[in-house]
């Protein structure tokens, strides 16, 4: 068995927008009640309004009082309730190819046997690195066949996001190598890359029920949700909920395979690997580009 893969050096970036915008999505999020104003969350974060204005549109493509519009509860039910078809067959109404494609990035994927994935890592190589990315510290990993992880970290914590990554295949084998890893931030993060002329390919890894909801995953279209009981109707056991956002929770590959769409019962928008606040901003990350 592979020692667990270790940083060769600290890589917590400064000055990252996402700092800044986390600390206004975890006040928007205790007090959206009060419907807080620019003016109000600039001055709590000591910045300008038209600054954090500014820096807050810049990454999301709305303003803070758009975003909160876009992630309260109340906006994940209408997004439940917006069409008459279930949303997993709209995707199909709307246009979407079939599960190969997650919005407007395109995305091919394979899924390894049962049994590599019971092999636990052996024989994988697997190459990785931090990257800035618009949700913080994206880890991402990659074997010769694709992406195989992505995982998200707040600065300082770099060393539990891979040790929690690491632990999944054990007896693989870890190299960090960030000049392996940056195309696929490049291809994941930059919207202007999103594009059928260069698929990103993705390599599932899990057991057959992980791999069934994970499929059913890149079926949901950017801007929309699902809840835990729909991904158990499209994977044919509908009794299974409590199983799936078990193995939502288990998903190796965040954002690509957009587990944050996921919701509990009533459109409730329940926990987060990578933490719920990072879910809200991807959430309101998405609803700028929709």
């Amino acid at each position: 068995m592979n020692a667990i893969a270790q940083l060769k050096k600290d890589i917590t970036p400064e000055g990252q927008d996402y700092d800044t915008v986390r600390e206004v999505i975890e006040l928007i999020t205790e007090e959206y009640r009060d419907q807080p104003s620019l003016e109000m969350l600039a001055d709590r974060l000591g910045q300008s309004p038209t600054q954090l204005q500014k820096t807050f549109t810049r990454w999301a493509g709305l303003s803070p009082k758009a975003f909160l519009q876009a992630v309260t509860l109340d906006h994940a039910k209408r997004l439940l309730r917006k069409e008459d078809l279930p949303l997993l067959e709209t995707s199909f109404e709307v246009g979407l190819s079939g599960p190969s494609r997650l919005h407007d990035l395109f995305v091919t994927h394979e899924a390894m046997s049962p049994g590599d994935w019971k092999a636990r890592g052996n024989g994988l190589v697997m190459r990785y690195a931090f990257h800035i990315s618009p949700f913080g510290l994206a880890l991402i990993m990659v074997t010769d066949r694709g992406l195989a992880g992505l995982a998200f970290s707040d600065s300082g914590n770099e060393k539990a996001c891979l040790a929690d990554m690491t632990c999944r295949w054990p007896n693989a084998e870890f190299i960090e190598d960030p000049h392996a890893t940056a195309p696929y931030a490049a291809r994941i993060f930059e919207r202007s890359k999103w594009s059928s002329d260069q698929p990103l390919r993705v390599v599932l890894i899990g057991s057959d029920f992980q791999l069934r909801v994970w499929e059913s995953l890149l079926k949901i279209p950017m801007g929309r949700a699902v809840t835990y009981s729909d991904i158990a109707r499209d994977i044919g056991q509908p009794t299974a909920m409590r199983a799936v956002g078990a193995a939502v929770g288990r998903n190796p590959i965040s954002f690509v395979v957009p587990c944050h769409r996921a919701l509990g019962k009533n459109g409730q928008l329940t926990g987060y690997h990578w933490g719920l606040t990072r879910k809200r901003a991807m959430l309101g990350w998405e609803a700028g580009d929709t």
